[in-house]
């Protein structure tokens, strides 16, 4: 009988120097491999079905071209996940390479759902334009039959109603790859903002759906008995999400006690109940996208629903519920100036949130941001590898490419000043001691100890990990690269526009946030 065996890729990226960004130690694990491990079957149409998951970033001590070769009776699927622009050529090599090694291969997530691939189709390698709750089923009955079509999921891109599996967590082998064992949740998706620099709203839609309550739950319970001690809510408003008030409810009734991270909109300020509420059911961090503390350069960006004025409101209610605050900073908006920047930087040391990351905006593929970009003929940077949020990729009117990265690390050591991480902690360690204790000190020293050493080597502190190791780089795949898909790089591509059934979902979503 023919057995299926399904392998699921979160791709990494070609840094700078060509080589694979591969850690000893991740930061972040990825959400997506995991969930789509839990969704697949034990068994299509009847053959057996196995799946292992793989996370580039931190794959150092095992060798991919065993795990693609088909064995006796046996079809391979390489599934490459969660694929961004700045992965697409890595995730574009690897299937490349499994189909080289005899299996076959598809590639989904932001970039294929949001931008347009139609020049890479048709080769060999499959790529999915929507939600996997929609198609995945039919890509492994395809694979078990040993034919993939080139596309799928081109009619919508959003599944109406979110009813995944309970989450199968990973193993101890793979939590133990990174610095502390944690995964991500999804409780709800989309996004009722329209931030014209966000490819979320493109990706999951302005209706937020949400998952069954008893799912998450049940997840969170798994997780637990598998050995996670820390839990990310990856759901892009936690704050907006329609069931967030039960889901606390049940965590604090239940005593689950898993710390978790959680990102908010700026909008949290008006709910200090719900702010509460988080903390007593294991809240240790919320994020909130900052951004910048101009309303002229947030309103041009179409977040209009950040006031910095109210700014130091969430600081203050974080701290007053022993919830560490960590505010996203974007530097090099169109009217950004250095002086502007460093008066940025000022005011957020004043500020004090415990937590902070910095990234140079990025005009991300398939965002109203980069379309605009492009059509003004802004964009400067050809190779995808390096639309990362850390690079610079367009021309900056008032800032060179040298400047931007300059202030980028400035960013990072002045704010993380040793005597301010000194006083955070000293104020964590005075405060309420419980079980997100842990959480909050790992937050602020931890990223604190990351960021400056990063800063110091003049590299981004969120690339992926600790203790880098080389090993693959691009120029081991270029040949492949050229023969299966006839690229050296891939063109900037198109967006790729939402079909008819996706434009009236969003069209009554916003008449409901209306």
């Amino acid at each position: 009988m023919t057995s299926l065996r399904v392998v699921i890729v979160k791709p990494s990226k070609y840094a700078a120097d060509g080589f694979v960004e591969r850690f000893r130690r991740g930061f972040m694990p990825n959400s997506t491999a995991p969930y789509l491990a839990s969704m697949t079957p034990r068994f299509v149409g009847g053959h057996p079905c196995e799946v292992e998951t793989i996370d580039e970033y931190v794959e150092t001590d095992r060798d991919s071209a065993d795990r693609f070769e088909p064995g006796a009776g046996e079809r391979t699927l390489a599934a490459l996940v969660g694929v961004q622009s700045h992965q697409l050529h890595r995730a574009l090599d690897v299937a490349a390479y499994a189909r080289s090694r005899g299996a076959l291969a598809v590639i989904g997530g932001p970039h294929p759902m949001t931008c347009d691939t139609t020049m890479l189709q048709g080769r060999g390698v499959a790529f999915a334009l929507s939600e996997a709750e929609t198609i995945w089923p039919a890509i492994l009955e395809d694979a078990l039959s040993g034919e993939l079509a080139p596309v799928y999921g081109a009619e919508t891109r959003w599944e109406r109603r979110l009813d995944p599996p309970v989450l199968v967590p990973p193993t101890k082998r793979n939590l133990a790859r990174y610095a502390v064992p944690m995964i991500g949740i999804y409780p709800a998706r989309g996004c009722p903002y329209s931030c014209n620099f966000c490819s979320v709203i493109k990706i999951a839609g302005h209706r937020v759906r949400s998952q069954p309550l008893e799912t998450t739950l049940a997840s969170l319970r798994a997780a637990k008995r598998a050995g996670v001690k820390f839990v990310m809510f990856t759901s892009d408003n936690f704050n907006k999400y329609p069931e967030v008030r039960e889901l606390l409810e049940a965590m604090i009734a239940e005593r689950v006690e898993l710390p978790f991270f959680a990102q908010c909109d700026a909008q949290i300020h008006r709910q200090e109940d719900l702010v509460a509420q988080m903390a007593r059911a294991g809240c240790h961090q919320i994020f909130v996208g900052a951004e910048s503390f101009d309303g002229e350069t947030l309103r041009g960006a179409h977040k209009f629903h950040n006031d910095p004025a109210r700014y130091a409101k969430i600081v203050a209610l974080c701290r007053e519920n022993g919830i560490t605050s960590h505010f996203s900073n974007i530097l090099g908006f169109p009217q950004d100036t250095e002086r502007g920047i460093l008066r940025h930087l000022a005011t957020l040391c004043e500020l004090a949130p415990d937590v902070a990351s910095f990234y140079v905006l990025t005009p991300i593929p398939g965002t109203e941001q980069y379309d605009d970009f492009r059509r003004d003929g802004w964009i400067t940077e050809k190779n995808l590898d390096r639309f990362d949020g850390t690079c610079v990729t367009w021309r900056h009117p008032n800032l060179s490419g040298e400047d931007l990265q300059r202030l980028l690390f400035r960013c990072y050591r002045e704010f993380y000043r040793a005597r301010d991480v000194a006083s955070k902690l000293a104020r964590l360690l005075r405060g309420r001691r419980d079980f997100r204790l842990s959480g909050a000190l790992f937050a602020v020293f931890g990223l604190s100890a990351i960021s400056r050493l990063a800063a110091a080597r003049r590299v981004h502190p969120m690339a992926g990990g600790i203790a880098r190791v080389r090993r693959d780089s691009v120029a081991d795949y270029a040949a492949l690269r050229q023969r299966v898909f006839g690229i050296d790089l891939a063109p900037l591509p198109a967006s790729l526009a939402l079909s008819k059934v996706d434009e009236e979902t969003n069209r009554r979503a916003k008449l409901v946030i209306a």
